[in-house]
């Protein structure tokens, strides 16, 4: 690492008491580790901290990995020390260590209230029967994916006991796992263990044509993105729709969460796509057109 490269990282790591190395930005990070730190972060201290997006600069991704001899990225620094990657500052999120770097309140460690019906828990049962010291774990993410797991406990969990169920989930799947109702369900697709959250971002509204016409028409539905190619998009689109590219992604990260958003493509197939990842990201009212701007046109 030459000393210019040094001194930019000295001086990068000096303009604010958290700053982060990363891939991509805070509102769009490019990798996973990267776009999990930023929701500790987040959860903790807002936007109040910098980042250097890594992928823009060669020599500051390597060289971060020289400065503080550690190979990975993401990398976080406070008070011009540098914490760690993801697992660390998880680990440390989960334990309170990493709030009392940055001066804030221990994290509360509520236990989740969650029912789960007798045959999922005949099921639960039979499937930790013959797990040793391992335990079932539960993890719910900022996006509402949920996943079950047999894991070796890291000691900072928070456990809901039911019965003798007990379920063990670090402190943001506890909150995001309050009031969840676990059943078992056998259908033509298979058996399996069903989730219902009532935390979970509200569904996505179906529009149907008249709909969204009338919500045109009164002012409501002023955001509508387009999700087809540029040509399909400029050979025939809804008065007023935009094309959904980067910039317009960046608008929409810009609006509330609760803005009003309407989603097209083709038939509806595609849109529905797009709708799920921006309820996923919290927004909670999103639409999407039934049909598409086939029945549009119709």
């Amino acid at each position: 690492m030459n000393e210019q490269t040094k001194q930019t990282i000295e001086s990068l790591i000096s303009k604010n008491t958290c700053v982060l190395f990363m891939k991509g930005n805070p509102k769009h990070p490019q990798c996973g580790f990267s776009s999990n730190t930023v929701k500790i972060l987040h959860d903790l201290i807002g936007d109040d901290f910098d980042y250097f997006n890594v992928l823009e600069d060669q020599e500051i991704r390597e060289g971060i990995k020289e400065y503080g001899n550690w190979p990975t990225i993401p990398q976080l620094y406070i008070n011009k020390e540098l914490v760690g990657g993801n697992d660390i500052v998880t680990e440390m999120f989960n334990t309170g260590e990493l709030q009392s770097l940055l001066n804030l309140p221990q994290p509360e460690r509520k236990i989740a209230s969650i029912t789960i019906s007798d045959k999922a828990k005949e099921n639960i049962l039979a499937g930790i029967e013959n797990i040793g010291s391992s335990v079932l774990m539960l993890s719910i993410d900022g996006q509402f994916n949920t996943r079950f797991s047999i894991e070796e406990p890291k000691g900072y969990e928070v456990v809901s006991e039911i019965e003798e169920i007990k379920i063990y989930m670090d402190i943001g799947t506890a909150k995001r796992a309050d009031g969840i109702e676990i059943d078992w369900v056998e259908d033509l697709n298979g058996a399996g263990l069903v989730i219902k959250n009532p935390n979970e971002p509200k569904k996505v509204n179906q529009l149907s044509k008249a709909d969204l016409q009338k919500g045109i028409e009164s002012g409501q539905y002023n955001h509508i993105y387009d999700v087809r190619s540029e040509s399909d998009f400029l050979n025939r689109s809804i008065d007023g729709s935009k094309r959904l590219d980067k910039p317009n992604m960046q608008e929409i990260e810009d609006f509330e969460k609760d803005t009003p958003l309407v989603f097209v493509c083709h038939v509806g197939n595609s849109s529905q796509g797009a709708c799920e990842f921006y309820r996923k990201k919290g927004y909670t009212n999103v639409n999407n057109l039934v049909g598409g701007v086939t029945e549009w046109f119709s």
